[in-house]
């Protein structure tokens, strides 16, 4: 030890530039202080660089996302469990609502995660997807809106959902129930610019209905050793839709979620995926963060539990990319 002091910089906080100069340090005013005194800057502690960084989420200063042309509608597939799909539902729709876009989450799976996350109340006999999938009801009876943005909006699914499938299969035109539900005669009226509909963790008649309803499938995987085992049955069950029911549906976005930056297999299996799916894939990647698995205990998103980590800036990235997507097809679609 030469009792020399350690310049520990962490790896979430950009180094502060050096203000020390040949007569000293310098301090706020740009004057040099002789005794080497310098004042603390949010920059110089992590603490501090992520209050900065979670104003600038909190607040982003009147910058709102270009609104697509027409509404898109989204559905969040993955038979896998544990890959952060409904994590990247509830997120991906926080971070699109705070800048400026107006979100609606369809749950569509009976645990009610993404209800939970939302903040929206999903006990039995709560007006929900269940009741909406069996024509009971109209979604604008079924939305809840977030009571920290009135833009961010969810239909729930409570516990009943879990018989749905039963009791659908007798129903006619069972496969096309959702989109009927959200025709765009019942969503007009509220101003949605995007749908994202989470699905449960298996290819049944629920996950169906979902890819009948959208036109687009975003694919969450993590990126760890069996990663791409599940998405081959699944994209087989996306060309039956396409061939059988919606010829409209494709895969349009994968997003690479649970990313570990300290090792080689996540740089692996990112590039496997880049591959494979090549430009739908999202250029923002979603490390694996403790606040981020922590958020719905709160009933909160991450961007409202801790919106200066980084899960929160990744899933702003990630709405931000999304967003510029679709402009960018809306444009292609009217030069064509």
């Amino acid at each position: 030890m030469s009792g020399e002091p350690t310049n520990h910089v962490s790896r979430e906080t950009p180094r502060a530039v050096s203000r020390e100069t040949s007569s000293g340090t310098r301090g706020t005013d740009g004057a040099a202080d002789p005794y080497g005194y310098s004042p603390m800057t949010t920059d110089d502690t992590p603490i501090g660089a992520a209050a900065q960084r979670a104003s600038e989420v909190l607040h982003p200063g009147g910058v709102s996302l270009p609104k697509p042309t027409r509404r898109r509608v989204l559905t969040i597939a993955n038979q896998k469990g544990g890959v952060g799909k409904t994590t990247t539902a509830v997120n991906l729709a926080a971070a699109l609502a705070l800048q400026g876009l107006s979100v609606l989450v369809v749950d569509l799976d009976p645990q009610g995660n993404a209800s939970t996350a939302l903040g929206a109340d999903h006990t039995s006999g709560t007006p929900s997807s269940y009741e909406l999938l069996l024509g009971e009801i109209t979604a604008s009876e079924a939305i809840q809106r977030n009571p920290k943005n009135p833009r961010l909006m969810c239909i729930p699914a409570t516990i009943d959902l879990a018989g749905a499938e039963i009791e659908l299969v007798s129903m006619v035109a069972r496969e096309g129930r959702l989109k009927t539900a959200l025709a765009d005669s019942a969503l007009d009226g509220l101003g949605i610019d995007f749908v994202l509909i989470d699905c449960p963790p298996s290819l049944g008649l629920l996950t169906v209905n979902a890819m009948v309803a959208a036109s687009e499938v975003l694919i969450p995987i993590q990126c760890e050793y069996y990663a791409l085992e599940g998405v081959g049955q699944l994209l087989r069950n996306i060309e039956l839709v396409q061939a059988h029911l919606n010829p409209a549906l494709h895969v349009s976005t994968v997003i690479l979620t649970m990313y570990d930056g300290r090792t080689k297999l996540a740089d692996q299996v990112a590039d496997e995926v880049r591959g494979h799916f090549g430009s739908a894939v999202l250029k923002s990647v979603i490390p694996r963060s403790v606040k981020v698995s922590e958020a719905p205990g709160y009933g909160m998103t991450v961007l409202d539990y801790d919106p200066g980590s980084r899960g929160a800036m990744s899933y702003l990235d990630a709405g931000r990319e999304m967003a510029a997507r679709a402009a960018a097809s809306d444009g292609r679609e009217v030069e064509a």
